[in-house]
């Protein structure tokens, strides 16, 4: 690929439509890297990790602040005023279990208060079946941070193998305003190309900008790094991350992040996952609380059952759309111009009938785990020293 070309695509992939000025106001758009430890990032040296941090196009850097309610002390004012002093944006992310949400709050809003400009919430297999528990964690949240500060999932990337999976809460109204799924394609066993079709065919029907966040570790190669690149400019990403800096530089992927690499060419845009009839997890749950906007009776249970076929065809005669029973992306278009309806999950039985209970898809197990769970090697850095 010539260079020039290679040179207007890294362009694109950095803000896309927007103006390269909007796009650096708006962190993590354009090109991040995630820090876990901060001592093995160049050994914490600053100005060694804004030269590798500028050297390949990356605008800003996710930093671990806080795991569950135990802030992080790597992350403080320090930190944030030394980096910003290098020209570059820092957001913060935070792994959460869903034990202590209030206490997990206060921890994020701490590393708000220390300057990151947005927080990113890693939620993963502990927060499984937990919609009262995540409610409260970004009631709690909001109300430390504002409601326009901004906020980024970081999941699982398939929505179909997670039918326990909050999703709707996270990034639903009032929670995450980006999505940035894991999609670690060596983890999951797969393609660059197979990991993007199937995470945003699932993750579409929510409405928020992906922001894919690729693997460095694990033997993740140039080759595949190029080819993450190619299709997150494809699929008119506003933004692209990567796990993390330590792998970046073990495994000598910084041209990879930042040289030419191919178009991906003659490609389909993403596609779309029908739900319909016999279907069952959060994304029936966002459906139903779609369609519950306009048909009030529409029961809240993540189970796609002769209701929601009855009340989706409805739907779909009053707008003038193929009724076919199944909630396509003509459906969804029209859909996400409602506002879902607001729903107080309880723990456990409900006494208020202002709250309600989990929906029943919150017991049903995981179809898959194509992340590898906490504890597991997932995030092991070639230093393995101690926090």
């Amino acid at each position: 690929m010539p260079l020039r070309l290679g040179l207007v695509a890294a362009t694109l992939v950095l803000g896309l439509c927007l103006p390269a000025a909007a796009a650096a106001a708006r962190p993590p758009n354009g090109r991040a890297v995630w820090i876990w430890y901060l001592s093995r990032s160049d050994g914490g040296r600053i100005a060694a990790i804004a030269a590798d941090a500028h050297a390949a196009g990356v605008r800003t850097l996710i930093v671990k602040a806080a795991d569950g309610v135990r802030p992080w002390a790597q992350f403080n004012r320090g930190l944030v005023s030394a980096l910003r002093a290098q020209r570059l944006h820092v957001c913060a992310w935070q792994y959460v279990y869903g034990t202590h949400p209030v206490g997990e709050a206060a921890a994020a809003a701490r590393a708000a208060r220390a300057g990151a400009e947005c927080l990113v919430i890693d939620a993963e297999a502990e927060y499984e079946g937990r919609y009262a528990a995540a409610q409260v964690y970004l009631h709690r949240l909001r109300a430390a941070v504002g409601h326009r500060y901004r906020l980024g999932l970081a999941s699982f990337p398939y929505v179909d193998y997670h039918p326990a999976f909050p999703y709707s809460v996270f990034l639903g109204p009032g929670g995450a305003q980006f999505d940035l799924p894991q999609m670690y394609w060596r983890d999951i066993g797969t393609s660059v190309d197979a990991v993007y079709r199937h995470t945003y065919a699932t993750n579409r029907i929510y409405g928020r900008p992906i922001l894919p966040l690729g693997q460095a570790d694990h033997g993740a190669s140039g080759r595949e790094a190029r080819r993450f690149r190619a299709l997150a400019v494809h699929y008119r990403a506003r933004g692209i991350s990567w796990w993390d800096f330590a792998w970046v530089a073990a495994n000598g992927l910084w041209p990879a992040l930042s040289g030419p690499y191919g178009p991906a060419a003659g490609l389909p845009g993403p596609g779309f996952r029908v739900l319909q009839r016999g279907d069952r997890g959060d994304d029936v749950l966002w459906l139903q609380e779609h369609l519950a906007a306009v048909l009030p009776r529409q029961r809240l249970t993540g189970l796609f059952g002769a209701q929601t076929a009855h009340n989706l065809r409805a739907f779909q005669a009053r707008r003038r759309l193929p009724v076919t029973g199944g909630a396509g992306p003509r459906t969804w278009r029209l859909l996400r111009r409602l506002h879902p309806v607001r729903v107080g999950w309880a723990a456990g039985r409900a006494r208020d009938a202002r709250v309600r209970p989990a929906p029943r898809s919150a017991s049903l197990p995981s179809v898959a785990n194509e992340i590898p769970p906490l504890g597991s090697d997932r995030h092991a850095d070639p230093a393995r020293a101690d926090p």
